[in-house]
C-alpha cells in the first residue's frame, strides 16, 4: 500500500484534545466525589471548580440523585455524565457559561460509556472458547489425569476444526491461520497441519509435552503422558489403543504398518487394492496395531469419510523419528466491544464469502456443507448443533454525532463540536473556524473482515472548505488519503481492498474551513466466523449466560516475515521496526552471527498499557544458540528480559505475558534479541499491547436470537442490565438456529 511521508504527519506537532465547552481544569487537585449526591449538590461542587452553570430548578429537581462516579477526565465530560441519565445535557452559552437544557423528545442522549468490551453470550449447549482462558475452564477439570487433559485437547480439536482448505491470511507458516483460537472462533476449518499445531499449543496449555511428527502425505501430532508418546490425530479424528489399553505412538504404528506390508508387499502404496482390502471389515485382517481403534466403520472409512484404513497405511508406511514443530501464535482472543450505534451480527449461513476469496486460495468445501452430511457427517456426534460450519456476519457503526456520543468512542478529536453541545450545524463542527477539526476513530473486529464501506454525509461552509479521509492498518504509523469532498452531499468509499484479511484499522477525517463538518458518519462490514462456536440453542431449556468484561482494548502487531506478501497483508516491516544484525529473508528473521543482533518493534497504546502478551515461533539450533525476548519502557535505556530460549531445537513456540510495567505507561518497545553459533531466528510473531478504555464500561446490552421450530420463525430480545446475569431460553422443539444480534440499549 502506498503512503505519503506527507500523509503520515497530519496534525500539528503540538496539539490538545479540544472539548466543546471551555473551561479552566484543576488537574492537581482529586476530583470530588458525587455519587450518592444529590445532582445539584454535584452541580454546585462543579461550579466552585470553575464551570458557570446556568440552570432552572424546574429542570434540576431535588429527587434527582448521582447513581455512579464520573469518569470524564474533565469537569465538562463529568457534567455530561451527571447529566444524561435525567435527560439533560450541556451546551455552550453566551458569556462563557454552560447552559444545562433537556434533551428533546425522542433523540438518544450521548451515552458517558464509550465502548462496552468483552461482550459475552454463551449457552449451556456449546463450550465457550473464546480465549485459552476460556476454553481451559470450559475443557479442563480439576483432578483430570494426564490422559484425560490430553483427550480433553484432542476433543476440542475435532469438535472445533474441521478438515479443509485452509483460510489463509498469509501471517503464518505457509500463509495459512495458525491461531488456535481463531481459528476455533472465526473459521473453523484448516488442514492437518494446522490441527497439529493446535494440540501443540492446547496440550502445553494444559501442561503436558506435545510434538508435531511428519508422516507421508500428512501431519500429525503427539502427546507425551505416563512417559511415552502417544498419536491424537485431530484432523483425521483417530487414535489407536494397544493391546494393554494404552494408546500408541506414531513410531509404534509405523514398525505396525511398515512390517505388514513387508509382508504384502502386493499392496504397498496401492490405494485400489488397500481400498478393497479394508471394505467389509477387512481392515480388522490388517496391522495389529490398528485393529482395536473405534473410529473406523464397517468399511475402514473414518468418521469424515475422506480418509480410512487405506491412507493410514499409506501414510504410516514411512521413515520413523521425523520431529517437526507446526509453529503456532497464541494471542487471539474474542473481544466484542459495543459503542453506540454498534451492532454485530452472527449467523448460523453464509453469502458464500471467504477470506480466500480474492486471489488467496480456494474455497473450503464445507462453505456449503450441511452438518451431520457429507465430510461434516461426525460433526453431531462431537456436539455440533449448527446447520453448518461457515458463518457470514455483519458489523455495522451507525456513528452518532449529533448528540456527542463519538467522543468517548474515538481515539483523537481535536476542535470538534457536536450540535447537542453547542446547537450548531452540522452534526460535528469545528469550534475554532481558522483550525483543522480531526476526528480519528478505530474500527477493532474480533471476526476477519471480508468487505467494507464507509458512508458520509459531507457539509462544506458558505465560504469553502473540505473533508478528507485517511486510512491506516498499521496503528496510525502511516496513513493513507482514501477521499477527498469540497462539495456537500453524501459519499461512499469501498474499503474492502484495504480491510481484507484484518482485523483492525483507524479512519481518519480533517476538516477545513467554517461551516464544514460532517452530517452522518456510517461503516458496514461483512465478516466471517465459526457457526460451530457461536452460543447455539438446543431442544429443550437453554441456560444463557451473558457477561462484559474490564474495560480494556488490544493492538496487536503482527505481519508477515514472507515480503512477497505485501499487499496481501501486513509485513513486519509495516509496524516500523529497527533491525540490528539481522538478515531478514523469506520466512524469519536470523540472527546473523554469534556477536548479536536483534529486531525490536515499537508500541505505543492510545491509553494506559495493562499487559504486554507477545512471543514467537522461533529457531535456535545449536546449544549454544539464544534468544530472548525482551522490553523496555524506557526508550531501550534499560531493558527486562521476559524470557530465555536456549537450543538446541530446530523449533519451538513460546508466548508470555507481562504486565509489571510503570502505571501511566502508554509507549514500550519489544525485542527479540538472539545470539547465533548455527540458526537463531523468529519463523513468526504476534505482540498483543492490552490497555484501559478510559471512556469504555458497562451500559445495557440487548441480546437478540432468531431460529425457526417446525418451520415457525422464533425470536427472544433479553436486554442486560447487569454485567454479569443468566437467563432461559425454552424450545419446545429442536430449533434451527438462523442469527444472534449484540447491540447497545441504551
Amino acid at each position: 500500500m502506498k503512503r505519503s511521508a506527507a500523509a503520515r504527519s497530519l496534525l500539528p506537532a503540538c496539539v490538545c484534545l479540544a472539548v466543546a465547552l471551555a473551561c479552566p481544569a484543576r488537574a492537581a487537585e482529586p476530583a470530588p466525589k458525587y455519587a450518592g449526591r444529590t445532582l445539584e449538590e454535584a452541580l454546585k461542587g462543579l461550579g466552585e471548580g470553575g464551570l458557570k452553570l446556568v440552570y432552572s430548578s424546574a429542570l434540576v429537581r431535588p429527587e434527582m440523585k448521582v447513581a455512579a462516579e464520573p469518569a470524564g477526565p474533565t469537569p465538562v465530560e463529568a457534567l455530561q455524565e451527571l447529566l444524561a441519565p435525567h435527560g439533560l445535557r450541556a451546551r455552550s452559552g453566551p458569556g462563557g457559561a454552560v447552559l444545562i437544557v433537556r434533551i428533546p423528545r425522542g433523540e438518544k442522549p450521548a451515552s458517558p460509556i464509550g465502548a462496552v468490551s468483552f461482550v459475552s453470550v454463551v449457552s449451556d449447549k456449546v463450550p465457550d472458547v473464546s480465549s485459552l482462558e476460556a476454553w481451559k475452564k470450559s475443557f479442563l477439570k480439576p483432578g483430570m489425569s494426564d490422559q484425560e487433559k490430553a483427550l480433553a485437547v484432542w476433543r476440542s480439536v475435532v469438535a472445533f476444526q474441521h478438515q479443509d482448505s485452509p483460510p489463509n491470511e498469509f501471517l503464518h507458516e505457509g500463509e495459512s491461520v495458525r491461531d488456535t483460537i481463531k481459528i476455533f472462533n472465526v473459521y473453523g476449518y484448516s488442514m492437518c497441519d494446522a490441527a497439529s499445531a493446535n494440540m501443540e499449543c492446547l496440550a502445553r496449555a494444559a501442561g503436558l509435552e506435545a510434538r508435531g511428527r511428519i508422516v507421508a502425505h500428512h501431519s500429525v501430532p503427539e502427546v507425551k503422558w505416563d512417559g511415552a508418546w502417544r498419536l491424537l490425530d485431530g484432523s483425521l479424528i483417530a487414535y489407536y489403543p494397544k493391546a494393554d489399553g494404552s494408546l500408541a505412538g506414531v513410531d509404534e504404528i509405523i514398525a505396525g504398518v511398515s512390517g505388514w506390508l513387508d509382508a504384502h508387499p502386493e499392496m504397498r502404496g496401492s490405494d485400489e487394492k488397500l481400498g478393497a482390502f479394508m471394505r467389509g471389515e477387512g481392515w480388522k485382517k490388517g496391522p495389529e496395531i490398528l485393529t482395536r481403534t473405534k473410529f473406523y466403520d464397517g468399511n475402514g472409512w473414518l468418521p469424515a469419510a475422506t480418509h480410512g484404513w487405506y491412507s493410514t497405511m499409506q501414510e504410516f508406511d514411512c521413515k520413523p523419528d521425523q520431529v517437526y514443530e507446526y509453529g503456532y501464535t497464541e494471542g487471539y482472543r474474542v473481544n466484542i466491544q459495543l459503542r453506540q450505534g454498534e451492532r454485530l451480527t452472527r449467523n448460523w449461513s453464509n453469502q458464500r464469502l471467504h477470506v480466500n476469496m480474492k486471489g488467496g486460495g480456494g474455497a473450503p468445501g464445507c462453505l456449503k456443507m450441511e452438518v451431520g452430511k457429507e465430510s461434516l457427517r461426525y460433526a453431531p456426534d462431537f456436539g455440533d448443533l449448527a446447520p453448518g460450519r461457515v458463518g457470514n456476519g455483519l458489523l455495522e457503526y451507525h456513528v452518532p454525532l449529533a448528540n456527542g456520543a463519538f467522543r468517548n468512542a474515538a481515539v483523537l478529536v481535536v476542535n470538534l463540536a457536536a450540535r447537542a453541545e453547542d446547537g450548531k450545524d452540522p452534526a460535528i463542527h469545528a469550534i475554532d473556524d481558522a483550525k483543522d477539526g480531526v476526528l480519528e476513530l478505530r474500527m477493532p473486529s474480533s471476526y476477519v473482515y471480508l468487505t467494507g464501506t464507509m458512508q458520509f454525509e459531507a457539509a462544506i461552509g458558505p465560504d469553502g472548505g473540505s473533508v478528507a479521509a485517511y486510512f491506516s492498518d498499521n496503528h496510525g504509523l502511516d496513513w493513507e488519503r482514501i477521499g477527498e469532498s469540497d462539495k456537500p452531499g453524501e459519499r461512499k468509499i469501498d474499503l474492502s481492498s484495504l480491510v481484507l484479511r484484518k482485523y483492525d484499522y483507524r479512519i481518519r477525517f480533517v476538516f477545513k474551513g467554517r461551516g464544514t463538518g460532517l452530517e452522518a458518519l456510517s461503516f458496514r462490514h461483512d465478516i466471517q466466523h465459526s457457526q460451530r462456536a457461536l452460543p447455539a440453542l438446543g431442544e429443550g431449556k437453554n441456560t444463557i449466560t451473558f457477561a462484559a468484561g474490564p474495560a480494556e482494548s488490544t493492538l496487536t502487531l503482527e505481519g508477515s516475515l514472507n515480503p512477497a506478501n505485501k499487499g496481501k497483508q501486513l509485513t513486519y516491516a509495516d509496524f516500523h521496526p529497527s533491525l540490528r544484525g539481522i538478515d531478514a529473508q523469506a520466512g524469519g528473521l536470523w540472527v546473523k552471527e554469534a556477536a548479536g543482533g536483534s529486531v525490536t518493534f515499537p508500541v505505543e497504546t492510545p491509553y494506559e498499557m495493562t499487559r504486554l502478551r507477545f512471543g514467537s515461533h522461533y529457531r535456535v539450533r545449536d546449544a549454544r544458540d539464544v534468544l530472548e525476548y525482551q522490553v523496555s519502557f524506557d526508550d531501550g535505556q534499560t531493558w527486562t528480559t521476559v524470557e530465555t530460549c536456549k537450543g538446541p531445537t530446530p523449533g519451538h513456540c513460546a508466548y508470555r505475558t507481562f504486565s509489571g510495567m510503570p502505571a501511566g505507561t502508554r509507549k514500550a518497545l519489544v525485542r527479540y534479541a538472539g545470539v547465533s553459533r548455527n540458526t537463531t531466528g523468529i519463523m513468526q510473531f504476534r505482540i498483543d499491547a492490552d490497555y484501559k478504555e478510559v471512556r469504555g464500561g458497562f451500559a445495557p446490552v440487548k441480546v437478540s436470537y432468531y431460529w425457526e421450530e417446525n418451520g415457525q420463525e422464533k425470536k427472544d430480545e433479553h436486554v442486560a442490565t447487569r454485567q454479569n446475569e443468566t437467563y432461559t431460553i425454552d424450545c419446545p422443539a429442536r430449533p434451527v438456529m438462523k442469527s444472534i444480534v449484540l447491540e447497545r440499549a441504551d
